[in-house]
């Protein structure tokens, strides 16, 4: 039935999406959790490598269908201060046969007290590691953008298992200038002295010079970070000028970009990559994806635009390619 789902409109098909998946997780989830190549990083336990990425479930609203479905841990996200609505206009297009999503929704979501008490209602039932992705308001300044990350990582740092600097999407206007060395050190200094012992990533961009990622991944440990997500969405507009300037690409459009990333940050690295957490993410949509993902160095993968084009049977399906 799901490739139905093409012939809906992108955004009606974003709309319908959260009715879409409870119903899919009140027939087709379990109780049980998908268990291939488990693994534990900082007294963190995952059942297997593959979860979803920030943006999937913005207001931790799905939290229990997710793991019902097989994800092996779960980012919620992006959350900011206050609720904020997407960007104007035209907000998301996709490409079904070059499996290739395009979206401007800049950072929508409830807001963190909303978002708070979803993340609250779950956490009984929930036996999955949390990630809470964490942005700025459109509306704050960079100058002032420290104080938001702050404000958000005092609020969910103890009640998830690590928190997902994100200040890398391309579609909160000025966001990416915080990527640079001395204004990301600055930020991520200030989210690891709020963040209480719980540990840091840093979401970064597909985009950046060789310098500009060998900067930002100093930048960040040097400010005390524990790992990294490889990558957000890109503005690479090269083989698809169809879309707009504004707004990410992501889905296969973003894969090469991603995974060079991964590997040249790995690299970059040496003997430093030693305890940190490496996600990968960002056209990874088959299980041979993951196993390159995984091969390449990155201890978890995470996927999103393959949900738009695979469904959410793509955890079980994923699972029984690496049990087989």
């Amino acid at each position: 039935m799901f490739p139905l789902w093409k012939w809906i409109p992108a955004k009606v098909a974003h709309a319908l999406s959260p009715i879409g998946l409870t119903i899919y997780a009140a027939f087709k989830g379990s109780d049980q959790s998908l268990v291939w190549q488990p693994f534990d990083w900082n007294g963190i336990h995952f059942p297997n490598r593959l979860g979803i990425a920030g943006g999937v479930d913005k207001n931790a609203q799905h939290i229990l269908d997710w793991q019902s479905l097989g994800a092996g841990f779960i980012e919620i996200g992006t959350i900011t201060p206050e609720p904020q609505t997407a960007n104007p206009g035209k907000i998301i297009d996709r490409l079904w046969g070059q499996k290739t999503l395009w979206n401007k929704m800049g950072f929508p979501n409830l807001g963190q007290s909303e978002i708070f008490y979803n993340l609250k209602a779950a956490q009984s039932e929930c036996r999955l590691a949390v990630f809470a992705n964490i942005g700025k308001n459109r509306t704050t300044s960079n100058q002032d953008a420290s104080e938001d990350y702050r404000i958000l990582t005092e609020k969910f740092a103890p009640e998830v298992q690590a928190l997902v600097v994100n200040v890398s999407s391309p579609n909160t206007s000025g966001l990416r200038d915080l990527q640079s060395g001395t204004e990301l050190k600055n930020l991520v200094e200030k989210v690891v002295l709020a963040a209480s012992n719980k540990p840091v990533l840093v979401k970064l961009s597909p985009d950046m010079s060789t310098d500009q990622l060998e900067l930002a991944v100093d930048a960040s440990l040097s400010a005390g970070a524990k790992g990294f997500v490889f990558t957000n969405t890109t503005l690479d507009r090269e083989s698809y000028p169809q879309f707009p300037k504004e707004g990410g690409l992501s889905g296969s459009a973003v894969a090469l970009r991603s995974l060079a990333t991964l590997k040249s940050a790995l690299a970059y690295l040496g003997e430093r990559r030693k305890g940190l957490l490496i996600v990968s993410a960002g056209g990874v949509l088959t299980a041979q994806d993951i196993k390159e993902r995984i091969s390449v160095g990155a201890d978890l993968v995470q996927v999103y635009s393959v949900l738009v084009f695979e469904g959410p049977s793509f955890f079980q399906k994923v699972a029984q390619e690496f049990s087989a």
